[in-house]
């Protein structure tokens, strides 16, 4: 195919990131994609035909970009386009999976795996198998709520019995779920729980990254969901081992949003970038499990980076999100550092600027050592000064409980000359 300077994608997987199969988008290095994302999380949950929990755009294959390198990726904008979603705390329901309910939902009647579904009515048993008509879904809400949008996107409102009902009725509508998702609208259950309470938005993308170097579910495309993946009864079961091909694209950083740059690496040719599952607002750590899921338009642009060599994202965040130690210094500061280094006969101040290393693991332990070991490894320093400069530097953060966050700290500029990354920051930073 013939890269293309933007390329507008509507398509989505089954919930397989796949790098065996041919990438229908081909983007031009420093072109623009622009994506309509489905929600992710519940609506793809009740809906057994996706293996992954979430629909996630088709990847696109970024020109130039080889096995090594890694893409720089830049959110241009995120608007949500969904009027109501719902959300909350889920519970597995037994018998109606295959060691993995977001993987491998299988009819108790039927015993079909993956089967399609209808939707008979409201309610969380609405979720009809197509071949046998049973109750399917593999999931249910354990405390839940239904929030509706004001026009500007702005704030939200937790929505009463009544108004869930009349959004469940006509669920594609409310939630403007993309003409190509397959995917059954989440406030079909009509969940009401906790009415009138209000929200501010602040959207981003819970999945955005590159094609892992085997066939991974999507949400499980990160250290800690693919722990589900290991030894596994299902097709898509994998050893620990294996499980180091993935590109950590699921990743829930409610720091992923307009204005960041999210440095990803490139495991497969073309990279395979996707995005998906927006979220409307979500505090550190998801703690719920889910957050609300909504539909809505990105715009992003992509550069590759040659020779990187990074095995997880990089993170830019805006400046807004970095935590206060690791905010770029002041001129004011600088003046003041320099006075001091007068004073005590140091002979240079340190030039040093934001960046965040993603870790991933079992839980946040692993995470914090995985995030640690990837900064070290990157900057070729040793792990006990990344722990320093990050505690007096930074701080440790949490994306997703029970195992992503982000090690953030002030990096000497020679070590981002050294690894041809100066310029990006530097930009990111208004510099």
């Amino acid at each position: 195919m013939v890269a293309k300077q933007t390329v507008y994608v509507d398509r989505f997987t089954d919930g397989i990131l796949d790098p065996s199969k041919e990438m229908e988008y081909v983007v031009k290095d420093g072109g623009q994609i622009v994506a309509n994302t489905a929600p992710g999380c519940w609506g793809p949950m009740i809906t057994p035909a996706l293996k992954g929990g979430h629909e996630v755009t088709k990847p696109v294959f970024v020109e130039g970009a080889e096995v090594g390198d890694a893409i720089a990726i830049r959110i241009k904008s995120i608007d949500v386009t969904s009027v109501v979603t719902a959300s909350g705390n889920d519970e597995p329901i037994d018998g109606r999976f295959n060691g993995d309910p977001f993987v491998a939902a299988k009819c108790p009647t039927c015993g079909t795996v993956n089967p399609e579904t209808v939707i008979k009515g409201i309610g969380e048993k609405a979720v009809h198998c197509k071949t046998c008509d049973t109750d399917i879904t593999p999931f249910i809400f354990t405390h839940a709520y239904s929030i509706a949008f004001n026009e500007k996107k702005s704030v939200g409102i937790t929505l009463n019995k009544e108004a869930a009902e009349k959004v469940a009725e006509n669920g594609k509508h409310y939630m403007n779920t993309p003409e190509h998702s397959i995917q059954n609208p989440i406030v079909t259950f009509a969940p009401h729980g906790m009415p009138g309470t209000m929200a501010r938005l602040r959207p981003f993308l819970g999945q955005l990254g590159t094609t892992p170097a085997r066939a991974l579910p999507d949400s499980h495309n990160a250290g800690d969901f693919g722990q589900f993946l290991i030894d596994a009864p299902h097709d898509y079961g994998i050893t620990k081992e294996q499980l180091e091909d993935r590109t950590d694209g699921h990743m829930d950083i409610n720091r992923v949003r307009a204005g960041a740059v999210l440095i990803c690496p490139v495991k497969v040719p073309g990279g395979g970038v996707y995005l998906g599952d927006m979220h409307a607002m979500q505090g550190d750590g998801e703690i719920a499990g889910h957050t609300a899921d909504v539909a809505g338009v990105v715009h992003l642009q992509v550069n590759v980076l040659k020779g990187m060599q990074i095995n997880g994202p990089i993170l830019l965040p805006v400046e807004e999100d970095l935590p206060y130690l690791a905010k770029p210094f002041t001129k004011e500061e600088k003046e003041q550092a320099v006075h001091l280094s007068k004073e005590w006969g140091v002979a240079e101040v340190e030039e040093v600027l934001p960046i965040s290393f993603i870790g991933t693991g079992a839980d946040l332990n692993e995470a914090t050592t995985n995030g640690l070991e990837r900064a070290a490894a990157y900057f070729d320093i040793t792990v006990p000064e990344v722990m320093n400069r990050a505690t007096i530097n930074g701080s440790i953060e949490i994306g997703r409980h029970p195992g992503v966050v982000t090690v953030t700290f002030l990096a000497p500029t020679r070590y981002l000359e050294k690894k041809g990354i100066l310029s990006i920051v530097k930009e990111q930073y208004l510099l």
